[in-house]
């Protein structure tokens, strides 16, 4: 009976100091994450991507801009509501890909004249994105003749902005949930 207490005693110790390392891997792994994030919030990128720092800035205002979103209303920077979320995504970007569910059910549960997803017309098929998209926020393809992207300064995808009505960044990142929230919605 003592040997089966001393194994008893032993297998909880053993389970105790595994239960304590295994906390202490997670801490590590949501520290590196924080890391991380806070990287590609500097750099503008997403991981596997070659790029450079989005010009625009926060309390920047965008440059000029123009187009007409595939359900034919007019986008403008004059157009834009308090509190818009401007999103930059490419067709053949994985991180694009991998917040897509996310962005879609948060669009779904917003002012649709809150949110314009500008998809890369000049990398893939922007047609899956558009269909995905376009019953839950305002769609452009950015292409030649619509340079959105060059007029917020983007270099990497994904990218969110979040403007005021007067098209200043009042928010940029990487990430839509990384966006602070606005004051107007």
């Amino acid at each position: 009976m003592p040997v089966l207490i001393a194994i008893a005693a032993f297998a909880a110790v053993l389970g105790l100091l595994n239960l304590l390392l295994l906390l202490g891997v997670v801490r590590r792994i949501r520290e590196h994450t924080k890391l991380l994030d806070a990287l590609y919030e500097i750099v503008g990128a997403t991981p596997g991507l070659t790029s450079q720092v989005a010009a625009t800035a926060v309390g920047d205002v965008v440059g000029a801009f123009g187009a007409t979103a595939t359900d034919g209303a007019p986008v403008d920077r004059e157009l834009i509501a308090d509190g818009t979320v401007v999103a930059f995504l490419s067709p053949d970007c994985q991180a694009c890909h991998e917040q897509l569910p996310d962005l879609v059910a948060w669009a779904a549960a917003q002012d649709r004249d809150r949110v314009l997803v500008v998809v890369d017309g000049r990398s893939g098929d922007p047609e899956p994105l558009v269909t995905l998209l376009e019953p839950v926020t305002r769609v452009v393809v950015d292409d030649a003749t619509a340079p959105f992207a060059d007029a917020f300064g983007v270099r990497a995808f994904p990218t969110f902005f979040r403007l005021d009505a007067g098209g200043r960044v009042t928010g940029r990142g990487t990430r839509l949930s990384r966006l602070p929230a606005s004051a107007a919605a």
